[in-house]
């Protein structure tokens, strides 16, 4: 049996979103309890058909650190994040994936990097895929017009020689092993202070998926705050499997939330011919990249 929580010492609250993540919601519950780090849990399912909230509220629907809530609708995860987010009263919130299982001592990590920096209202860790690589986005730069090309057209590897092809993405085999300012990483773990995220009016719902992250790191340093990256925390993301049950819809979302951002915060700064190519860029991606989407899935 799992030991209860002594809720007079906890102070971080974990957040999962879920979607038809399947057996892996059970792995990242499991992970989560196995955790140095005293955390309470809110499961919020978005509508699920899969059954996979029913199934884990049968194994923990007893177990009083984790509460699960069920809409009867999809509201999305910005909506679902900050219904739970506006009503707690922990200083730190943990954002999770369904799909991302924790080492048992990131979190703690994670929560010791932001204890230490005043600033710091955000902390990511190194994120692994199930094979032990590094996942991309673990840490990367804000996205622009010049450094989403250089991404995009894979010429972002020539920025260690060149620093004018640098793209959004990082390399994180050239960072050090401890905590490290970074402009943002990866939203599929992230343990944000919540007197922070409150300041911002949490996150935009105005996204449907993806890029709500982004939009949160991009607004914390507009106002002051800077987000870390803690490599010595650990996570490994079992990517996509909410995705599979609506690749298009997914990969359509995707899309259309870049081309929110940017019209949100770079647009206006930007000369129309550039806007128009941007624009352009984001939709012939979405097309070029959909028959991929499809037979992937």
């Amino acid at each position: 049996m799992v030991a209860a929580l002594v809720w007079t010492t906890v102070s971080i609250e974990t957040i999962i979103v879920n979607y038809n993540a399947g057996e892996v919601l059970q792995r990242c519950l499991k992970a989560l309890l196995a955790s140095n780090e005293q955390t309470k849990i809110t499961l919020i399912d978005n509508a699920s058909s899969d059954g996979s909230a029913e199934n884990i509220s049968n194994l923990y629907g007893h177990h009083q650190g984790i509460e699960f809530l069920f809409n009867a609708t999809n509201l999305g995860f910005a909506a679902a994040v900050n219904a739970v987010a506006r009503r707690s009263s922990a200083q730190w919130l943990l954002i999770l994936n369904p799909d991302c299982i924790l080492r048992t001592d990131a979190l703690t990590r994670l929560r010791g990097a932001l204890e230490s920096d005043g600033q710091a209202a955000l902390a990511g860790p190194m994120v692994l895929d199930d094979s032990g690589r590094v996942q991309r986005a673990t840490a990367r730069r804000f996205p622009g017009p010049l450094k989403s090309f250089m991404t995009a057209s894979g010429l972002w590897r020539l920025g260690k020689w060149f620093p004018g092809f640098i793209g959004v993405e990082i390399d994180v085999a050239t960072l050090g092993n401890d905590a490290e300012i970074c402009e943002a990483v990866s939203g599929a773990c992230m343990l944000v202070r919540r007197s922070a995220l409150a300041e911002l009016d949490y996150l935009d719902e105005g996204y449907a998926m993806h890029c709500e992250d982004i939009d949160l790191m991009y607004r914390l340093a507009a106002n002051g705050w800077h987000c870390l990256f803690v490599p010595r925390a650990v996570v490994v993301h079992i990517q996509g499997e909410s995705s599979r049950s609506r690749p298009s819809w997914v990969h359509f979302q995707k899309h259309r939330s870049l081309a929110r951002f940017f019209k949100k915060f770079q647009a206006g700064s930007t000369s129309a011919p550039i806007r128009a190519l941007v624009y352009a860029g984001i939709w012939l991606r979405f097309m070029v990249l959909w028959p991929l989407v499809l037979i992937r899935n």
